[in-house]
């Protein structure tokens, strides 16, 4: 049996984008919850109950908690019934946040789910994941194939599409680095603002000293939680003059309200990619996980 794509009920269109692009068949992991809570997975093997020596598992990490315990299941289950190697492709990757303790006893979940994904799989595959004190993936991952790809520079040719001559901003300091690749991809001017966080749903921005009235500007980040941060944004750039505030995000999670708060903020569109299936996708990252992934697929 050749190589399959794995994926579970919720994800089946991107999922399925992925598999075309790779040349594989796609096979659904069936999931059935029971009132406990507790989760049977059914794998799809073969005749034999056999699964292919070499599989690609999707699975993007949004909202990671069940999941996770879905990865672990598939995961050992599948090398007892054959598999040798397993990549996992997490176009969203959860618990990058916490890469430091900030106070004593916190738990590190960058390194413990790093090294828990390594145990389990021999290759991940992820786009924009949050590494803010680290450059590489595989700091977190320690796997030989740790691969962080970028939705910066494919937002980038779709603002250019439908706002060309936008201003890019970033909402924070940590958005620099999507904002600069995507303003290297287009050509784009740019700028990024500061900001202090309170809380979770508390931040205080201030806008970097260039000139916006009468620009059209998109608010670009890696993801969409909360909205607030994005909201408060939107709301001075539209009171310094500019002539509209789009939204760009690589991620968009947009947890409980945050769509409507971005929207009443005063934001007109809403782009994002499809590493989570979200009403905003305006990008498939299929074409560019698959260059990733296919290399590692002819390697033994």
């Amino acid at each position: 049996m050749t190589a399959v794509l794995l994926h579970f009920e919720d994800e089946q269109a991107p999922a399925e984008r992925l598999a075309h692009a790779l040349g594989l068949a796609s096979r659904l992991v069936e999931r059935h919850r029971f009132p406990d809570e507790e989760l049977r997975l059914r794998l799809p093997v073969d005749a034999s109950g056999a699964l292919p020596e070499t599989l690609v598992v999707y699975r993007s990490l949004a909202r990671p908690n069940d999941k996770l315990i879905e990865l672990m299941l598939v995961a050992r289950q599948a090398r007892l019934l054959g598999a040798r190697r397993i990549m996992l492709v997490a176009p969203y990757l959860a618990y990058m946040r916490q890469d430091i303790a900030f106070h004593p006893g916190e738990v590190v979940s960058q390194k413990v789910l790093g090294g828990f994904l390594a145990d389990l799989f021999d290759g991940v595959v992820t786009v924009d994941p949050h590494l803010h004190r680290i450059s590489r993936l595989h700091e977190a991952i320690p796997l030989d194939t740790a691969i962080s790809l970028s939705g910066a520079p494919v937002l980038a040719e779709l603002i250019a599409q439908r706002r060309p001559g936008a201003l890019l901003m970033g909402p924070d300091a940590e958005s620099a680095q999507w904002i600069e690749a995507a303003a290297a991809r287009a050509g784009f001017d740019y700028g990024v603002c500061t900001k202090e966080r309170h809380g979770d749903t508390s931040v205080e921005i201030q806008l970097p000293p260039l000139s916006v009235v009468g620009r059209q500007v998109v608010l670009l980040d890696d993801v969409a939680s909360s909205g607030r941060t994005l909201a408060v944004a939107a709301r001075l750039l539209l009171q310094a003059g500019v002539q509209s505030v789009d939204v760009a995000v690589t991620h968009a999670l947009f947890a409980g309200d945050a769509l409507d708060v971005i929207k009443a903020a005063g934001v007109g569109e809403v782009w994002s990619t499809d590493c989570i299936s979200h009403p905003s996708n305006a990008i498939a990252m299929a074409p560019y996980l698959a260059q990733a992934v296919a290399p590692w697929l002819t390697t033994r």
